[in-house]
């Protein structure tokens, strides 16, 4: 599966790039994030509980930031397992671009399913990946453009 978009927030770059970075702004916006804790300068482990059609999955992952470009871009790489619901994993290229007093943030997301995940089709796969996507996305913008003049 392969997702393009992008966001436009109205904050400055360096403040988008320091939520990119902030556990805890991130478990906010995580759709059934239940736990994110970062275990060193560029990795964190998450467990995050979602529904995929009439699948519900506990999912245990870790996530690496690699090609760190601060504050201009990163690629976010995770894998998580999901027992007998299967796993997922892939990445997400993260760039960021000034727009005056906003910030353009552009993503492209590759990602794979396994196990009983895999069987229920791309099409339900796809159409709820885009749906937790602008779920996450929306609510990042609501707390940076927020917090922008704080």
């Amino acid at each position: 599966m392969e997702m393009l978009g992008e966001e436009r927030i109205d904050a400055p770059r360096q403040k988008v790039w320091e939520a990119l970075n902030d556990p805890e702004v991130l478990r906010q916006c995580i759709p059934g994030c239940q736990s994110l804790e970062k275990i060193s300068e560029n990795e964190m482990t998450a467990a995050v509980k979602i529904k995929i059609g009439p699948v519900s999955a506990a999912f245990k992952g870790h996530v690496t930031l690699e090609n760190i470009d601060a504050p201009n871009s990163y690629t976010i790489v995770g894998e998580g397992k999901g027992g007998i619901a299967g796993f997922a994993k892939g990445g997400a290229d993260v760039n960021l671009i000034d727009e005056g007093a906003q910030t353009l943030l552009t993503y492209d997301v590759k990602a794979q399913v396994g196990g009983k995940l895999a069987q229920m089709g791309s099409r339900l796969i796809d159409s709820t990946s885009k749906k937790l996507a602008g779920q996450f996305f929306t609510r990042f913008n609501e707390i940076v453009s927020d917090n922008a003049g704080a």
